[in-house]
C-alpha cells in the first residue's frame, strides 16, 4: 500500500464506501479497451487506411477516459466520425455506437459468466484479489457500501450477482439505460447530501480517475486501485500514474493488505 497523500489522524471514522466495480472488484470486463480501440478506429477511418497519428489519438482518448460512462465515450467517438468526414454515411449517433460496442464486449464477457454458471470456473477466478475478504470485512464493521459504474445498471447488477458479491451492497447504480447521467456523481451526493454524512465519512474506491476526482472534489477519502486486471494482483504503473495525477490518497493494486487498508481507512 502506497501512501501518497497523508490523511489526518483527527478525521472522523468512515462510514461508508462508494466502489467502482470494473477492474476495481470485477474482472468480467477485462480487456474492454482492446474492443473500444479497433471499433473506434474502424468507425473514425471507414475505407480509408488506418494512420499511426489515429491510434494514438484514439488510444489517448480512451485511457484519458476510463471510468466514464460509455455513452460519453461514443459521444467522442460520433464527433470523431464527424471530424475526419473519413467515412461517408457513418452513424452520428452516439447510441448507435454505444449498441455496438455492448454487442462486441458482451460476446468474450458472456462466455466468461457462463463458465462461471456452468462451474467451469469459480466466481473468484473474476475478482481482484482480495475482494472478498475486504466486502465482508467492512461490512462486518458495519459501513455501508455502495457501488456506481459507467456500465449500464442491468449489466452491473447481473454481473454482481454471477460474481457473488450482490448482497454486501446496499445499492448498485449503473449507467441508467437511455439516459446521460453520471451515476458515480449521482450516489456520492446521496451520501454525502441525502444521508448527511460529511466528507471524510465516505470513502472512495476505484480503478478511475474519474471516480477519484469526483470523491476528491466532495472530500472523501479515496484509494486508487491500480489493478493489473489480467493477473488479477500487483500494480499496473500505468493505473498508477493516472490515479496519482487524480488525486489518490493513497494506492493499491489489489485488497491482499487487508490489514493495512482497514487501518488505513480508520474501520
Amino acid at each position: 500500500m502506497e501512501i501518497v497523500t497523508k490523511l489526518t489522524s483527527d478525521r472522523p471514522r468512515v462510514k461508508a464506501v462508494l466502489f467502482d466495480f470494473d477492474g476495481t472488484i470485477s474482472t468480467l470486463r477485462q480487456g474492454w479497451e482492446t474492443v473500444m480501440e479497433p471499433l473506434m478506429l474502424e468507425m473514425i477511418a471507414g475505407p480509408t487506411p488506418v494512420d499511426e497519428a489515429l491510434i494514438q489519438e484514439v488510444r489517448y482518448y480512451i485511457d484519458q477516459s476510463t471510468g466514464i460512462q460509455t455513452y460519453f465515450q461514443m459521444h467522442w467517438l460520433a464527433e470523431s466520425v464527424a471530424r475526419y468526414g473519413r467515412n461517408p454515411g457513418a452513424s452520428a449517433d452516439p447510441w448507435w455506437y454505444k449498441a455496438e460496442y455492448n454487442r462486441r464486449l458482451m460476446e468474450p464477457v458472456n462466455v466468461r459468466k457462463e463458465s462461471i454458471v456452468s462451474g467451469d470456473k469459480s466466481p473468484e477466478e473474476y475478482l481482484i484479489k482480495g475482494s472478498l475478504a475486504l466486502l465482508q470485512a467492512l461490512r462486518d464493521r458495519g459501513v455501508a457500501l455502495y457501488v456506481a459504474s459507467g456500465t449500464d445498471h442491468p449489466d452491473v447488477v447481473a454481473e454482481a450477482d454471477i460474481l457473488g458479491v450482490a448482497g454486501y451492497f446496499t445499492e448498485i447504480a449503473g449507467a441508467p439505460l437511455g439516459r446521460a447521467d453520471c451515476s458515480k456523481e449521482a450516489v456520492l451526493r446521496k451520501l454525502i447530501e441525502g444521508r448527511g454524512l460529511a466528507g471524510p465519512e465516505v470513502a472512495v474506491i476505484g480503478d478511475g480517475k474519474v471516480e477519484i476526482a469526483l470523491g476528491r472534489e466532495v472530500g472523501a477519502v479515496t484509494l486508487g486501485v491500480a489493478s493489473d486486471e489480467e493477473s488479477r494482483r500487483g500494480v499496473n504503473p500505468i493505473k498508477r500514474e493516472r490515479l496519482v495525477k487524480a488525486g489518490a490518497h493513497a494506492i493499491v493494486g489489489d485488497f491482499s493488505e487487508l490489514t493495512d487498508i482497514l487501518a488505513w481507512l480508520g474501520v
